[in-house]
């Protein structure tokens, strides 16, 4: 099978062919550590995720690098409000995401570089462009010139002389208005670090193209990030590489936003819903299915509903794995997906068609336990949780079983489980002497705090399901 995906800068599907064959090597823009993290943030690292495990599923071997923005103008002006170091509040927000990413189960990047520890490298890389003429210093600044980048906007697919690109704040100097800040002159009392062309800071562009060259090399595979990236940033990262020799990326792949009332997810409207406050709310793993369900190229609008329907499907998938494992006992993912999951994941990941054939097998697992054919059941685990590996959703795995978020939530599972039992006797009571009334409405409360009873010839059992 060919795996395939869209690539943005061809602006359709292609097949994906690795630049070194049984290898992936993928750059996904991370985060700009000025604050928490909402979910809108935490979907392109979980997007992702998925895409990289898929990988790995096949047999290839991925490096995996997501950087760290920890000095931008943001981050200044907090440290400026607030009276703390920059370094302080970029630290405190980096731990922050990746508490974020590991509560929902991603896996740990191959490399985290941060943006202030590869200024070296910055400073290579515009000597360089300033050396072949495609770039310039003024006021201890340093520009890119776009006009001499023949293939400056292909990606966005805009016009140069339509382009109305905003003059940041001490970007004073440019021979073009349209030029973007490589390295920016430091300010009285900002961060700086002394560079041939005065103190300064590296500009939002500069730092990953500088990390992509260090640590992918002059081409590789995959250019990850959100839809938003693509103009200026993706856009800039692109003239910079290929105007210092890099033939850059091969492939763009972007993620759409998470919005709210229409609007994408953003601090600066006041609408976003941070990770922290959520995981308090609805467990990681539910989480996870919410945002990792839709489609990556899909806009995700976030709704409670949505979020209690997920709870209800992934629910749905624990009950059956935790019925199978009461009869048939433990068992070990499969070695290979089934083939409908697998032709969707190569279908440029399509998440919501491999879903479908995860939910097709737990209906058929649930009849192969209603007929205790327990050879049928234990395949069907095997299948479900090879699929569930891939997705980073399975219930039995060291994430969600063991330690970390997982260990926190079987801890929580207990308690309930103690509570309910307590409830379950005192119905079991009330139905013994006949008193229905009373046992109906035990059931019903439960019903409403989002629990569904069944009873069964060994006892009553409980599990999540839609409130009522």
């Amino acid at each position: 099978m060919t795996l395939r995906l869209y690539d943005t800068s061809a602006r359709q599907i292609r097949d994906f062919v690795p630049l070194r064959p049984g290898c992936v090597s993928i750059y996904l823009c991370g985060a700009t550590v000025q604050a928490a993290p909402h979910i809108g943030h935490i979907r392109s690292g979980l997007n992702f995720d998925i895409m990289r495990r898929w990988f790995a599923h096949r047999g290839m071997d991925v490096t995996f690098v997501r950087n760290v923005t920890d000095i931008d103008d943001k981050i200044i002006t907090k440290s400026e409000d607030q009276g703390r170091p920059w370094w302080a509040i970029g630290y405190e927000n980096e731990r922050a995401f990746n508490d974020g990413y590991q509560v929902l189960g991603c896996l740990p990047p191959t490399y985290e570089p941060r943006a202030t520890g590869h200024v070296p490298e910055m400073i290579e890389m515009m000597q360089a462009l300033i050396d072949r003429g495609h770039a310039y210093a003024a006021d201890g600044n340093v520009y890119f010139d776009v006009r001499s980048h023949a293939g400056y906007l292909k990606l966005s697919n805009q016009e140069l002389d339509n382009l109305r690109q905003p003059e940041g704040e001490g970007e004073t100097g440019k021979r073009d208005p349209r030029d973007f800040a490589m390295w920016k002159a430091a300010k009285p009392g900002e961060p700086s670090w002394d560079t041939p062309w005065g103190p300064g800071r590296p500009g939002w562009h500069l730092e990953c193209s500088a990390m992509v060259h260090k640590y992918l090399g002059p081409t590789f595979d995959i250019h990850g990030g959100g839809v938003d990236l693509v103009f200026p940033h993706h856009e800039n990262e692109i003239a910079q590489s290929e105007a210092y020799g890099d033939e850059f990326a091969r492939y763009w792949v972007h993620n759409a936003w998470v919005t709210m009332s229409g609007e994408k997810m953003s601090k600066s409207l006041g609408n976003s819903v941070l990770v922290g406050e959520m995981v308090k709310r609805w467990r990681p793993v539910v989480l996870r299915y919410y945002l990792g369900s839709p489609h990556y190229r899909s806009t995700i609008e976030y709704s409670e509903e949505s979020l209690q329907e997920a709870e209800t499907a992934f629910g749905r998938i624990e009950s059956f794995l935790h019925r199978a494992v009461e009869t048939v006992g433990e068992v070990a993912p499969a070695a290979d997906v089934p083939e409908a999951f697998a032709e969707a994941m190569d279908d440029d990941f399509g998440v919501p068609q491999a879903l479908a054939v995860v939910h097709t097998t737990v209906r058929h697992g649930n009849q192969a336990l209603s007929a205790d054919d327990k050879e049928r059941t234990t395949a069907h685990v095997a299948e479900l949780r090879a699929m569930l590996g891939v997705l980073g959703l399975d219930p039995m795995s060291e994430q969600w079983a063991g330690g970390g978020a997982g260990k926190a939530a079987d801890e929580l599972h207990d308690v309930v489980d103690s509570l309910v039992a307590l409830v379950l006797e005192q119905r079991q009571a009330a139905r013994a002497r006949k008193d229905f009334a009373t046992a109906d409405a035990l059931r019903d409360e439960l019903g409403r705090a989002g629990l569904t009873i069944e009873d069964t010839p060994s006892g009553p059992r409980w599990e999540l399901g839609p409130r009522a």
